[in-house]
């Protein structure tokens, strides 16, 4: 008898949609749900930071349709993506909408549900592991650390008519959050580093920029506040990327996994002697 991973989950109907999250990259972090979606759906509509290896576990026959959405490129409006779905579902189609990382973290699967609301298509939601933590977990970065932070602060560097958007509390965020995770944030990193900087953090705290999270184009920059964006520029780096700003960056010689499987040696826990102070 053979084994059915999937026999427990819930199938694909005719005339829904499952707005999925596809991870940050690597297709083993696909959800068991979002693998088989994948293995059902009738038309996939994805958009630019899937992965094109998690695509390849369509099924045979599968229509695949792009819905990328790219910063200063020609791209979809999101109206017309949305209504998309909506005919799609309406022609008797199992519509995946598969979305890099997670489809609520800054991936506008909101307007997109409400879209579907609207029109009376049914839905349901698979969420996605977010770039924000399992894309830095790829660069040895953990979000939290409990010797550095118990708390963190997860923002988009630009809005949708491609600049910071002017509602972020920087004074605020620099004050309260330790550890700042951003998408969208490489573009205008000079104007977030100094608007971060002005709100009273150190100029040497560390930064890591993760292009390409989770894949085997991933590259990790490390610098600093004050230098993040002269090292950008002269990096060549370019997004998508994830931006992290705060002590847990220090943790990356340590906890580099990746590098440590092509031969890196990895380095003591840098918080050793506050772990042992707390502890005594």
């Amino acid at each position: 008898m053979t084994f059915d991973p999937f026999a427990h989950l819930p199938s694909m109907m005719p005339g829904h949609v499952w707005l999925t999250g596809a991870g940050p990259g690597d297709p083993g972090l696909l959800t068991l749900l979002a693998a088989k979606a994948l293995s059902e759906a009738d038309v996939i509509v994805h958009d630019a930071l899937v992965n094109d290896e998690c695509l390849k576990l369509a099924k045979l026959g599968a229509q695949l349709e792009y819905a990328g959405k790219r910063g200063g490129k020609p791209s979809a409006k999101q109206r017309d993506i949305s209504l998309r779905l909506v005919e799609l579902a309406r022609g008797g189609k199992r519509v995946l909408r598969l979305k890099g990382g997670d489809p609520f973290v800054f991936g506008r699967g909101g307007e997109e549900a409400l879209t579907l609301v609207e029109h009376g298509v049914p839905f349901r939601i698979v969420p996605g592991i977010t770039a924000g933590i399992g894309g830095i977990a790829y660069a040895g970065i953990p979000v939290t650390h409990r010797e550095v932070n118990h708390a963190v602060t997860f923002l988009t560097g630009h809005d949708s008519s491609g600049v910071v958007p002017d509602r972020i509390d920087w004074e605020a965020i620099g004050r309260g959050s330790p550890v700042i995770v951003m998408y969208m944030a490489m573009k205008h990193i000079g104007h977030i580093a100094d608007a971060l900087i002005a709100a009273g953090r150190r100029a040497d705290e560390p930064v890591a920029f993760v292009c390409d999270a989770a894949t085997a184009r991933q590259r990790v920059l490390e610098t600093t506040l004050a230098e993040a964006a002269q090292a950008v520029e002269a990096s060549g780096l370019e997004p998508p990327a994830i931006v992290v700003v705060g002590e847990v960056v220090r943790l990356r010689p340590s906890l580099d996994w990746l590098g440590a499987m092509a031969g890196r040696t990895l380095q003591p826990d840098p918080f050793a002697d506050r772990a042992q102070k707390d502890s005594a």
